[in-house]
């Protein structure tokens, strides 16, 4: 049987591990480049023994990516970060290794190249993240011209670092800030309720990381969406103040939510960027403040036949371990 060999970048990531799933158990051999082994590890038990084959590779030397893609049929690019450190900076790792990527795929004759951006990517100038995901984009299309690219929002799942991040800090802290543009406070007579969140914070679209492995094994099998451009949206948009209240109410947390001004979240993240995993950075201040959603004219899950799922069909089955024990009646555990 001829070995279908496909490389993919970022394999071992939350994102890449669905990915890689889903090609196996099509019956593909999947190739992950990685500098630790260990972080392959879980990948193995997904198919037979020898069909996922770690390869030593640093993105930031060209003879290596080269050696990780020669003889694939296909690539897949997810490489990114939220944050700089070192050298692992935006330009390194979204510019730089992406066309180092594309043009070892177009050198080795590879089929098929898939690459990761991001929802946004064109439309915040004054974001490095963002402005280096365009740059991105740029020069895997002109390395490798007929690559298919998707730009997915916001990715919701149970090993994310989104929902999952924002229920366990409920768990500890009396409060959670909503970054966004307060209103000034509106007083309802009848309620007697104040509203300080103006619009909500930015609105995002999140997706699940199922329907994202669906984009890209699609991408891998059907030729007809070569040198197309995708953005990934889940079907609802949501404020960030919607996000948090729909995490409240599933995890049954009684975390109070905090209005933040763009203006003091910078303050705060200038002091945070130095953490070693910072929650906040002034680069994601300055996205924030470009709403997360997809284009009327952009090209969609809808235009490869897939149906994404909402986020409330999904999220309840991983947050609600972050319930409370009910005061009787409940088994709890202790860990």
């Amino acid at each position: 049987m001829d070995r279908r060999i496909i490389t993919v970048f970022g394999g071992s990531g939350f994102v890449g591990r669905y990915i890689v799933k889903r090609l196996l158990e099509a019956g593909y051999t999947v190739r992950v480049p990685t500098r630790y082994f260990e972080r392959t590890k879980k990948l193995k038990p997904m198919g037979y023994l020898g069909q996922m084959v770690p390869v030593h590779c640093d993105v930031s030397d060209p003879e290596a990516i080269r050696r990780s893609v020669d003889g694939a049929e296909a690539v897949i690019n997810l490489i990114g970060i939220l944050y700089e450190r070192g050298s692992r900076s935006f330009m390194n790792m979204h510019v730089v290794a992406a066309k180092n990527i594309a043009e070892a795929a177009k050198e080795a004759g590879v089929k098929t190249l898939v690459h990761m951006s991001a929802l946004g990517a064109n439309k915040n100038p004054h974001s490095l993240y963002a402005t280096s995901k365009l740059a991105g984009e740029k020069a895997v299309r002109s390395a490798f011209p007929d690559a298919v690219i998707f730009r997915p929002s916001v990715i919701f799942g149970p090993e994310d670092d989104f929902l999952n991040k924002f229920a366990a800090m409920a768990r500890i802290l009396p409060v959670i800030p909503v970054v966004g543009t307060p209103a000034l406070p509106e007083v309802d007579l009848g309620k007697g309720s104040v509203d300080f969140f103006g619009d909500g914070g930015p609105k995002f679209q999140p997706v699940y990381v199922g329907d994202v492995a669906d984009a890209f094994f699609k991408a891998v099998e059907d030729k007809a969406l070569a040198g197309e451009t995708f953005e990934l949206g889940g079907p609802e948009k949501y404020s960030f103040r919607q996000i948090l209240d729909d995490m409240r109410e599933l995890t049954r947390q009684r975390v109070c939510l905090l209005p933040v001004p763009f203006w003091l979240a910078s303050i705060m993240a200038f002091f945070m960027q130095f953490l070693p995993k910072p929650p906040l950075t002034p680069d994601q201040v300055r996205l924030l403040k470009t709403d997360n959603v997809v284009s009327d004219d952009a090209k969609t899950f809808a235009d490869m036949g897939i149906v994404p799922n909402c986020l409330e069909t999904v999220a309840p089955s991983y947050l609600k371990r972050f319930r409370p024990p009910r005061k009787s009646g409940e088994f709890r555990r202790f860990t």
